[in-house]
């Protein structure tokens, strides 16, 4: 049930930078965990990123360290992944997702069946 509303997608060249928005009603950001998600044309969907309500950590796949960075406004129900030195490899729809536990393990973080609410995805296109 998509909950969720992601945005800030588009087509971008190498080396540009995007920055993605999701937002819900307050019911959907809690104090829980939040994280991004990313699904390649022909492949699965993939964990990129997660932060606990309170901000105390973050966590990210090996892929995207030190060129994403994820945060949130939880006084806005709002959260964002700013997306610095893109490649095409990180072309994908990002699908951003919440829910009312807070994980302090990326293990838990990571796994897709750790969240209730999502979005319908925001396309980014990375060309070379």
């Amino acid at each position: 049930q998509v909950q969720l509303a992601e945005s800030g997608g588009r087509l971008v060249q190498a080396g540009d930078s995007l920055r993605l928005s999701c937002t819900g009603p307050e019911r959907t950001f809690s104090l829980g965990s939040m994280a991004w998600f990313r699904q390649a044309p022909g492949e699965e969907r993939e964990f990129v990123a997660s932060i606990p309500g309170n901000g105390e950590a973050t966590y990210y796949t090996d892929s995207v360290k030190g060129r994403f960075t994820i945060s949130r406004d939880s006084a806005k129900n709002t959260a964002f992944l700013q997306m610095n030195s893109l490649k095409p490899e990180d072309t994908a729809v990002y699908y951003c997702a919440t829910s009312p536990v807070i994980y302090y393990s990326i293990q838990l973080a990571s796994q897709e069946q750790s969240y209730d609410y999502w979005g319908q995805g925001t396309q980014v296109t990375v060309s070379s």
